[in-house]
């Protein structure tokens, strides 16, 4: 959503007759976008102002320097003592995006720094505003914030609550994104699952599913993240059914102990979460699971832990986000309970919890070799030459070698720097040869 966030931003600033650098030498305005999930998000914001002011103390320039985002929400006026050397211009809240470029004309008029985190319970944004930074897959707000306040997440307090988008601007969204060559969507949502349009009583999230797959041009749908309370059998069914969404869930479970998972205010046990897992794995044969875990949650005990290496081993993920749990503001963990497992007792969790699931990705990579799979191809090797990669349904990263001997490569479609270009966005039949932990590797198969 951050990076959703940023192409918005870069957008804004580009219809109002900015144009992107790629060096802080060249920059009038620098824009850091911010995330406060974890902690180490936010000590990059006080390292990236630290290297800018001594930037400017060496070549005597000094950008507008406007911080946004979740840290700018969370911190506001305190930011701006909390930074040395008097480096930021403009913060702007999470809600106030739009406000960007008068923002950054106001800030070159005055001496003052300014600050609006103010709320904004607009969500609509222009269709055809985003400078999307990715040539295949497209990023699709449809809602801004949360209501759930689980114990440990800091998003209700820097993203405010929940607003929908109109499912009418989400597919004049989608179909924008189509016409720029975009052939993969990805909705976004806190809890993308509670999706209720708010100028179609008639339509959910599913529907909006099934609105987005009738789409012309869309190749792939993705969503994150879904609440594993809010999936009911209409959104099983519509990922079963509907032929462009990609067959993978990203459930996030966050422990696999129904004490800790009490505490962190879940509202889902141990038991339930794994029959829906159950459920999903019944209605959708291969699917692909992927998740994210906490370790050291305040009070979390090495029996819990052990429930936590358990549900994994249950469940059989293909992928997971796993963190060492971070005190973060406002929140009712930082207000009610004692961060009490030591640091060190944090890492060896982790450090066991990690291991597990790169078997387990290891054995289910292995399983694959020798099957054929579509994988939509979205980026080119720097490292190999020629060498392309994608993501098959299920989220699973592919490399492989494109054919010499075909008509596109003949054509030489291809920019010259950049071998394999012409392929991204096409969607290739991939028979699997090799398996690692993190990715597969394979060949252009026919299926004939």
């Amino acid at each position: 959503m951050n990076v959703h966030d940023s192409e918005r931003m870069a957008g804004l600033l580009d219809q109002a007759g900015y144009e992107l650098t790629d060096s802080d030498l060249d920059a009038d305005v620098i824009v850091i976008n911010t995330c406060s999930v974890r902690e180490h998000a936010e000590e990059k914001l006080y390292t990236r102002l630290g290297e800018l002011r001594v930037l400017n103390e060496e070549t005597g320039r000094r950008p507008v320097v406007a911080v946004a985002g979740c840290v700018a929400q969370q911190e506001g006026d305190t930011l701006l003592k909390k930074s040395n050397g008097h480096m930021i211009d403009v913060v702007m809240g999470t809600q106030r995006l739009k406000m960007l470029p008068t923002l950054v004309e106001n800030a070159r008029a005055s001496a003052f720094a300014s600050v609006d985190i103010n709320s904004w319970d607009d969500v609509t944004f222009p269709v055809g505003m985003t400078r999307r930074g990715d040539a295949v897959r497209a990023y699709v707000t449809i809602i801004e914030g949360c209501n759930d306040h689980c114990a440990f997440c800091v998003v209700p307090y820097t993203r405010g609550h929940e607003r929908m988008r109109a499912r009418a601007d989400i597919l004049a969204d989608v179909r924008e994104a189509v016409a720029s060559g975009r052939r993969g969507i990805q909705l976004l949502g806190q809890i993308i699952n509670h999706y209720q349009a708010p100028d179609d009583a008639a339509c959910d999230f599913a529907q909006l599913l099934a609105d987005v797959n009738d789409v012309p041009g869309v190749d792939r749908i993705r969503f994150a993240s879904p609440h594993p309370r809010h999936t009911g059998e209409r959104l099983i069914d519509a990922v079963r059914d509907l032929p462009k969404v990609a067959k993978h869930f990203h459930l996030p479970v966050q422990s696999g102990s129904s004490r800790i998972l009490k505490a962190m205010r879940r509202r889902h046990t141990r038991e339930e979460y794994l029959d829906l897992v159950a459920r999903i794995r019944e209605s959708i044969p291969g699917i692909a699971l992927t998740t994210d875990m906490i370790v050291g949650f305040p009070g979390e005990t090495e029996t819990d832990f052990d429930e936590t290496l358990s549900l994994t081993e249950a469940a059989q993920y293909h992928g997971m986000f796993s963190f060492k749990y971070s005190v973060r503001p406002n929140t009712l963990a930082a207000k009610r309970l004692t961060d009490d497992v030591p640091e060190v007792e944090k890492t060896r969790r982790i450090v066991a919890l990690q291991r597990l699931q790169r078997d387990v990705q290891m054995r289910l990579h292995t399983a694959a070799v020798g099957t054929i799979v579509d994988v939509l191809v979205d980026s080119v090797s720097r490292r190999q030459d020629g060498e392309i990669s994608g993501r098959t349904s299920g989220n699973t990263v592919v490399n492989f070698l494109p054919p010499t001997d075909t008509p596109e490569h003949s054509a030489g479609r291809g920019v010259p720097d950049a071998p394999g270009a012409d392929w991204l966005g096409r969607t290739v039949p991939v028979r699997i040869m090799r398996a690692g932990p993190h990715s597969l590797r394979g060949e252009v198969a026919s299926r004939s």
